[in-house]
């Protein structure tokens, strides 16, 4: 056990011949293992599972198995999740960015393996969802619970996660470069001098070890057989507006559907419903089945018009010519944001990330496809367009057109791209900021207040909670107290408002010492005055969980320098004050800026 002695003289060790930093970089180096490992292990994994449920299938003729295999892998794992886990594993990132900004980047143990077992049988059996952020989850969790035994503090626990998210990417694409890029733009971690180390060590840690495992194979492969020209620029414009719009429609129809699955009471009609909508979609579309990374590399091989019939194989299109072939194309890039939704919905356990590679592959053959029939431009190489597209995509859904741009470019080499990449991401980030000022991940959270952003004061905000600048220790008093009494109330008070509560605990009013100064200490009116007669109403609460930002807001607006705090019942629970407030907020500010 970690608590035992011997561990203890770990730390002792430890604290005497290692800084902090020192010691978080050697974190980062155990974390980039420990994720590759993750990451190779679930790949591993789903690639068995497939392998074993669909290598007999008929390629050039529709499959049954289609129906039922799908609801099988969501009926395993939610079994796996509601009797093993216990626990909610949905949302891998979105659960990353809620650990930062309201659990003190604190995630449970079982993260660093739960997604793994779980997403593994979702995808194996072919629910329509990515790895990658079940194991950045993975990845940010061993992170934290390791920052956890060796008593980091809290702003070095954020860091770690933002390492072991770093950590995932990097290892699962063998991308250094984005996977520091998507841990600053997604989970918001700044660059300073004092992070860039530990991610960047992290990263490249967890590519080299994920070479050691795997090889020199990557995951898609990619030939530049057409380098960019400038005439392609208004093409590259072009299709970045339309992954745009492709990027927004992903989105709303994700949150559309998860809607109404979140509005099922029942488990099992949640897994009715996905399974039914996921079994037939994959059996009209088998392109839909797992992660989709086979369709995606037919896609970037630059294959002859005879070769682009791989994409129908195991479904009834097979073989019937170039126009079935654009439908069947559009319809996958329609219905993915369903197969994906339900996969979740129904009881599964996955991520968005490839389902945006995906779509944005499809989405660029399919555009560049329709330009090179009807516009009469330059030509536009369907191979070029796949790969531009997956980058453009991946930077519309998540709001980081720097991730779409380097994992892109790393993933498969194609350097030679940079500049239609940068285009088409920038592009199509610009678009869908018209649209949606928040990524996939960001929204939920930024709807409740608290997701964590590069502006620092909103951030700080963020990471303070209501609950650590309440004073509880207030003295109540009642509307029917005489003068004297309320005087003996105030000399036995450390502040000087007190609040007038009814016996059931609600809040009537308050009284000020400053405005009552001037008949305290006249004992003639002792009698006369009773407390109803001296309080003034309340002139703004805020209560238990609210965003601070909205607190401070409350503060300006109304211009006190005390905030009731209610309850869920609308109980007094306690006191802010904005000296303290502002007190807690300006030396978090300064330990933010202290790098």
């Amino acid at each position: 056990m970690l608590n035992s002695g011997w561990f203890e003289d770990v730390l002792t060790w430890r604290k005497k011949h290692l800084s902090d930093r020192q010691f978080t970089l050697v974190l980062a180096f155990l974390v980039g293992i420990f994720a590759a490992l993750a990451a190779f292990v679930l790949h591993g994994l789903i690639h068995v599972i497939q392998h074993l449920l669909t290598q007999e299938m008929e390629l050039t003729s529709f499959n049954w198995l289609f129906l039922i295999l799908p609801v099988v892998g969501i009926w395993l794992t939610m079994l796996f999740v509601r009797y093993v886990v216990r626990d909610n594993i949905s949302h891998g990132i979105t659960r990353i960015l809620y650990a930062i900004s309201s659990k003190k980047s604190r995630l449970a143990g079982h993260n660093c393996w739960s997604s793994v077992v779980a997403s593994a049988i979702t995808i194996g059996f072919g629910g329509s969802v990515g790895a990658e952020a079940p194991i950045v989850l993975t990845g940010s969790a061993i992170a934290s619970n390791l920052g956890q035994k060796f008593r980091m503090n809290n702003k070095t626990l954020m860091l770690l996660v933002g390492c072991g998210a770093a950590a995932a990417i990097a290892g699962i694409f063998k991308a250094p470069i984005a996977g520091l890029v998507f841990t600053i733009e997604v989970l918001m971690i700044d660059l300073t001098m004092a992070s860039i180390s530990p991610i960047l060590i992290a990263s490249v840690t967890a590519t080299c070890f994920t070479y050691v495992l795997v090889g020199d194979s990557q995951l898609f492969t990619f030939h530049t057989l057409h380098p960019w020209v400038v005439g392609r620029v208004p093409a590259n414009i072009a299709l970045g507006v339309f992954c745009g719009l492709v990027s927004l429609y992903f989105i709303r129809m994700m949150n559309a559907c998860e809607g109404m699955f979140a509005k099922m009471q029942s488990r099992y009609a949640k897994l009715a419903v996905g399974g039914l909508i996921l079994s037939t979609l994959i059996f009209l579309f088998p392109s839909l089945y797992g992660e989709g990374y086979t369709s995606i590399n037919i896609l970037l091989d630059g294959s002859p018009d005879a070769d682009w019939n791989k994409l129908m194989e195991k479904s009834m299109f097979y073989g019937k010519g170039e126009m079935i072939l654009l439908i069947y194309v559009g319809c996958v890039i329609l219905t993915k944001c369903f197969a994906t939704a339900s996969t979740n919905g129904g009881g599964g356990c996955g991520g968005t990330f490839a389902p945006s590679l995906f779509i944005g592959a499809f989405a660029g053959f399919l555009f560049s496809r329709l330009w090179n029939m009807y516009s009469g431009g330059v030509y536009f190489p369907e191979e070029n367009a796949a790969l531009l597209g997956m980058a453009g995509v991946m930077s519309g859904v998540m709001h980081a057109p720097l991730t779409g741009v380097f994992l892109i470019a790393e993933l498969t080499a194609g350097y030679d791209l940079f500049m239609p990449l940068m285009i088409v991401s920038v592009c199509a980030y610009l678009t869908i900021l018209a649209f949606e000022p928040h990524s996939i991940y960001g929204m939920r959270l930024a709807r409740q207040g608290k997701l964590i952003t590069h502006h620092t004061d909103k951030s700080v905000l963020t990471l303070m909670t209501l609950e650590s600048v309440i004073d509880k220790n207030f003295t109540p008093v009642d509307k029917d107290m005489e003068l004297v009494q309320l005087v003996h109330a105030l000399s036995n008070s450390h502040s000087d408002v007190l609040p007038v509560l009814d016996p059931a605990g609600n809040i009537l009013g308050e009284v000020n010492l400053q405005k009552i100064r001037h008949i305290v200490f006249r004992t003639e009116l002792y009698h006369r005055f009773k407390v109803g007669q001296l309080m003034e109403p309340v002139r703004t609460t805020v209560r238990l969980g609210d965003p601070m930002e909205d607190v401070m807001a409350a503060f300006e607006k109304n211009n006190v320098q005390h905030i009731p705090v209610l309850d869920k019942d609308g109980h007094l629970f306690g006191y802010i004050s904005k000296a303290h407030l502002y007190s807690q907020y300006r030396q978090m500010v300064a330990d933010m800026s202290n790098d």
